[in-house]
Formats: C-alpha cells, structure tokens, sequence
C-alpha cells in the first residue's frame, strides 16, 4: 500500500471516527441521537420563567382534583392531620445567655408567655374575620399552599372593646397577589412581589377584588376589579406586614407551585380510567341475556306475512317471562329467535393491580407512604407499616419545621411585639435582642403509635440511658410536658386523699429482657417456609 494510499485510508478512519462521535455524549441522557430522547429538549428556564406562566393553570387544575378526586382529597387531608393535626401550642423558649438569665427566669417567663398567647392564639380574637383561632387559620393557610402554591396573610391593627388584643390576621386567597396591569414588565415585580437587587421583598401587590368574583360584584364593587394596593412588605422599624408561605426549590422563585404538580397528569388520568370502569362495570350490571335472529329478510317476510312488524311484536310479548331467568322456569321465544347469555368483560381483572402501580406513583409524588396515602394497609405487617410511617414522619417533621419558620414564629413575633408594648410581658431591650426574646418551638398533634406496648417501651429505654427527655417524648405525643406532671401531681394528692394506692407504673411496661411475640404476619411466612422445606425433605 501507497503513501498516498495509507493517508487517505487515515483520513477516512478520522472522519468515521468524527461521524461516529457526533451522536455519542459524554452521558446519555444528554443525547440528541437517542430514539428516547431525541424529541426530550425542554427549555432551561429560570425558576419563575418555568413556572409563573403556568401556574394559573396549574392551580386551576389542582383545585378541581381537590374537588372532584377522592385520592387527592384524602391526600391534603392526610398531610393536614399529620403535619398539624388536632393540636397547636406554643413553646417559648426565650435563649436565657443571650439575655443574661438563669434557666429558672427563662422558663418562668416562658410558661407566663405561653398563657397570654393562649388567650389570643385559642380564641378567634386572632382572626380579622372572627371565625377561626390559630390552629385554623394554620391548618387553612397549609391547605391553600398545597392546592395553591401560596397562602398569604396580612396582619392587621384592629382594636376591639370586647378584645385584649389588636394584632389580627387576614387571610387572602393567593389569586389576589398579582401584578398590576400597569406594571407589567417590570423586572422586580414579579406575579404581584416586589423585591430588591438581593432578591429580598419590597412589597406585595394585592387586587381588591378576587379575580373569581366579578359575577357577584355590583355598582362601585365592580371597580374593585381595577384596584391595586402596595402592601409594604416590613414597617420602618421591622415588623412584618405581610406573611407569605410558600415552598422555594430553586434559588430565586418567587411563588410556590401547587403539591400534586409532578403527578397531576397521573392523578387526572387514572380518575377518568377508575369512572370508566366503574360505568362499564354498572352497564354490564343491567345486560342478562339477549335475542338473536338467523332469519334473512325474504325468509322474515314469508314468515310473518304481510305485517311483519305487528306479528313481531305480538311475539315478543309472548315471551315476557324472559326478563325472570330463574329455576325451572320455561322460556318462550320469539318465532325464528335464540336467547344467548352475556357474559360481561366487567369487572376488569387487571384493574386492581393497575391502579395500585398508579396509586404507588402518585403517592411518592405527593412525600407519602402508599399505605398511608392509599389508608390501606392491608397487604403490610407491623414492620413494614412501621418502616413506612418512620418514612413518612421524617417527611413531616421537616413540614413542621418549615411551616413554624415561615408561618408560626413571624405570627408569634408579631404577637409578643403587641404584648410588650402593652406591657403585659416584660422584655427590657426587646427590639434588641428580638432573636433572643422570640426564640421558641411549636407542639402539634402527636403522631399515635402502631404498637403501643413496644413503642413505650422504647419511649421508656430512651429516657433511661439519656438519649431523649420528658419533653421530647411529650411532644411527640402532642403533650406540654409541665403540664403532664402537674396532673400527675395533681392526682397523686387526689388518691392519697382517697387512701388509694399509686398505680405501678413499671408493671405496666413489658420487660425489655422478655421475647417480642412475632406479628402474625411474620408468624404465617414462616409456617409457610417451614412447611415447603418440609415438602422438599420427603421428596
């Protein structure tokens, strides 16, 4: 082989070499030669160029699943009873070295806190509509930012004869917070926020009417619809004017994104499949036997003579009793006629393991268990259902931590503001040491337990070796913990007033040393093993 011969074989290796590499990357998901892939070019946007252009849509959407979905609805209701549930108390833990105070001062001042913020919290002297106390207007608020994206509250100065207090909340459904028309196309304005360089909120633009409400509006209430106010974010001297809770996932979003997004289509779908069959299955339903006819039309003809028709239907109603098909029943049939069963195709046999696949899916879209999800757990042992709700509770946990930093400790703030300057609550150099002062955790509803007997012996060990406290354990269970040995202070003096003897409480904890009994679940599986091995023994 040539010179020349030996560079043009070269040239060509090159080329295919070049040819081959265009369609490989360096990973494959980013390939744009990919038959799976080769259509897949979504656009990199930024986090309110994605979302804000959508997000009427999608919230239109996720409130009519809200409404018309029973698997969505139960969801929501699931994340409500379990992030805030039936209890909400405060726990002001004021940072005694901060402020130069013995544990003793703090929790005193804590536990005097906690009862004037009860009075307000407790009551609907916190809510501008005078309708729902604190755990209300928080179950409310989570709600609408789930379905919505967004739930926004503006704290109002409202005095009341009948009220100690003035600090009041109004909640705004989010569709108001929107952007003047002319303001449109300003940078910094965004969906109704106005934030600085830093990305911090100026301000909220609010509409003085809902958007949904213009066939309710009459006379001057019409123009509402026109009406933009600028609702500053922070007074002068810092306190807060709006409260707006919403979940960021990127850097820089300005609104919140409805919870069932990722899977709203599978929830839409899988609705519409479940009523499908449902109504296949109900037609199926009425449908026992029917008619057939083998006759042509000239043999019909000749059969039924001139009037065929009116032969016809008297035949028919000869044959009445064929809508009772019972035992020992004899059937007439039409002339030139045969009965032919149905046999429905209804209830689908694949039906249930379809839905449970989908349910599956759309429950690790919404952070939760199917089991929990779904209320079924039925097909679960207590490990498994333990595993799974642990899951899920790291889950709520980290819920309950965003909505008390972004919900619970600004409306608290803006309570104890009020307090000490009405002198209810002493606080010297408040403005300060705010941080120190409004330092503090809030209780909700405790999370039950699956296995009482295992759990508290567990709850039981850790305050043995040290690794939990009486308060955390109380809280868990939705408990003040300084509530709970008051009470049982209380009715110690009680039983020995009474002359009864004090309950045992070890006799009512199962040994840590004694054997677990097996779940009968765990208890089948292994007859069943056992059994097979024995089958394999004799064979």
């Amino acid at each position: 082989m040539g010179r020349n011969s030996k560079q043009h074989h070269r040239r060509q290796r090159a080329a295919a070499s070049v040819t081959a590499g265009a369609g490989m990357t360096a990973y494959q998901g980013a390939s744009h030669s990919d038959l799976a892939l080769r259509d897949w070019q979504p656009f990199a946007g930024s986090p309110d160029a994605d979302l804000l252009p959508e997000l009427d849509t999608l919230t239109s959407r996720s409130r009519d699943l809200a409404r018309n979905d029973g698997l969505m609805a139960g969801g929501l209701q699931t994340h409500r009873d379990n992030i805030v549930g039936a209890v909400l108390r405060l726990s002001a833990l004021p940072d005694y070295r901060l402020l130069g105070w013995t544990p003793e001062q703090a929790r005193e001042w804590g536990n005097k806190v906690e009862a004037h913020f009860r009075s307000w919290a407790d009551t609907t002297d916190c809510d501008a509509a005078r309708t729902l106390d604190l755990l209300g207007l928080t179950v409310l608020a989570l709600g609408g930012e789930m379905v919505n994206g967004d739930a926004v509250a503006i704290p109002k100065w409202l005095p009341r004869p009948d009220s100690p207090w003035a600090t009041r909340l109004s909640l705004i459904e989010s569709d108001r917070l929107q952007t003047p028309p002319y303001l449109e196309g300003m940078a910094r304005i965004r969906r109704g926020v106005e934030f600085d360089r830093d990305g911090a909120p100026l301000a909220y633009h609010f509409q003085a009417a809902h958007p949904g409400d213009a066939l309710y509006l009459r006379g001057d209430e019409v123009q509402d619809l026109q009406r933009w106010e600028r609702v500053p974010a922070f007074t002068p001297w810092g306190r807060r004017r709006v409260i707006h809770l919403h979940a960021k996932e990127r850097t820089g979003q300005t609104r919140g994104r409805p919870i069932v997004s990722a899977v709203m289509r599978e929830f839409h779908m899988a609705g519409k499949y479940a009523q499908n069959e449902l109504q296949a299955s109900l037609a199926n339903s009425l449908v026992a036997a029917f008619l057939e006819s083998d006759l042509d039309p000239e043999s019909a003809g000749a059969l039924f003579g001139q009037d065929p028709r009116a032969t016809w239907g008297t035949s028919v109603k000869q044959a009445q009793s064929i809508g009772k098909l019972q035992g020992a029943a004899v059937i007439p049939l039409p002339v030139g006629a045969r009965m032919n069963s149905f046999t429905p195709g209804r209830p689908n046999v694949a039906f249930d393991a379809f839905m449970l696949a989908v349910e599956r899916r759309i429950a690790a879209g919404m952070n939760l268990p199917y089991e929990l999800f779904a209320k079924d757990f039925s097909r679960v042992n207590y490990s498994s259902a333990r595993a799974a709700l642990l899951e899920a509770w790291r889950y709520f946990h980290g819920r309950r931590r965003w909505l008390t930093a972004n919900w619970l400790k600004p409306i608290y703030e803006l309570w104890l503001e009020e307090a000490v300057n009405a002198g209810v609550i002493d606080a010297p150099g408040f403005y300060a040491n705010r941080y120190a002062y409004t330092r503090c955790r809030f209780v909700f509803g405790g999370k039950g337990w699956v296995d009482p007997v295992k759990e508290i012996t567990a709850a039981k060990l850790r305050l043995e070796i040290g690794v939990s406290t009486l308060e955390q354990e109380c809280a868990e269970q939705g408990l003040d913990w300084e509530e709970v040995l008051h009470q049982q202070r209380i009715e110690a003096q009680r039983r020995a007033e009474l002359g009864l003897q004090a309950p045992a409480q070890a006799a009512w904890v199962v040994s840590p040393n004694a054997p677990d009994a097996p779940d009968q679940d765990d208890q089948d599986n292994k007859e069943r093993r056992d059994s097979g091995a024995g089958a394999k023994g004799k064979a």
